[in-house]
């Protein structure tokens, strides 16, 4: 799979100084299943706590875009978005949810989450 942190883009953080949460929805994210080829639909959460940075809302819808005819388990691709986004944005605390769409009559929730060592677990 090519890297797509080439499509997103970042900001500066103008209040680096505080924790507060940002939330992102993507109603209409979708892949397709590997094993059928039939299409994956999902709402996609993102919220994180912003370090230094933070995403740009154009880059990051592309960015989802880029998965719609891509191959890849419900799980793999929600730790892939987690691992992608933590990579490009080095965020203080991220969590991203997907919510898949019911496929043979079962619903699936994916969670994962990130978060940064402070310089005191560093230290261990």
């Amino acid at each position: 799979m090519e890297d797509k942190t080439k499509l997103l883009e970042t900001f500066e953080n103008e209040y680096k100084n505080r924790d507060y949460i940002i939330t992102h929805t993507a109603p209409e994210f979708t892949s397709v299943c590997p094993k059928t080829g039939q299409p994956d639909f999902a709402e996609i959460i993102l919220e994180y706590i912003p370090d230094e940075l933070c995403l740009e809302l154009k880059s990051l819808k592309i960015y989802f875009n880029s998965f719609r005819n891509d191959g890849i388990y419900f799980e793999s691709v929600t730790n892939k978005i987690l691992e992608d986004l933590v990579k490009v944005a080095q965020p203080r605390y991220m969590r991203i949810i997907a919510k898949f769409n019911v496929r043979g009559g079962i619903a699936s929730v994916i969670e994962t989450d990130y978060e940064k060592k402070r310089d005191s677990e560093k230290e261990k």
